[in-house]
């Protein structure tokens, strides 16, 4: 097992559902991508974010879709883009993201953990 993590570590982690709700190519990225807005409710409002994940999911596949992603990490600049939010996702064949979603419909910005 690679660098356990202590009960106190897993709490700093902000996990939560999404739902998409705008979804744009990101010509400007050295990889294909796409750039992702995505409603976390309320509280913490939309979040942006880019992904890799076009080979795998086109844009229209991608809005309404309810998502796995952690809100606490710092922003990060992306080419010409701020990322707010990370993504989770599986690694698939050739290393090609499976984003983690809900099975079923719940609450924008319901805590995962």
């Amino acid at each position: 097992m690679q660098n356990e993590l202590s009960w106190s570590d897993f709490e700093k982690v902000e996990m939560r559902i999404g739902t998409i709700s705008e979804v744009n190519d990101f010509p400007e990225a050295r990889n294909p991508a796409y750039q992702i807005h995505i409603d976390f409710g309320e509280q913490i409002g939309v979040k942006k974010t880019s992904a890799q994940i076009t080979k795998k999911y086109s844009k229209e596949e991608l809005l309404g879709k309810q998502i796995a992603a952690v809100v606490n990490f710092p922003k990060k600049q992306v080419g010409n883009f701020m990322s707010e939010c990370l993504l989770l996702g599986s690694l698939g064949n050739e290393k090609e993201v499976v984003l983690l979603s809900s099975d079923k419909p719940v609450k924008n910005g319901l805590r995962i953990g």
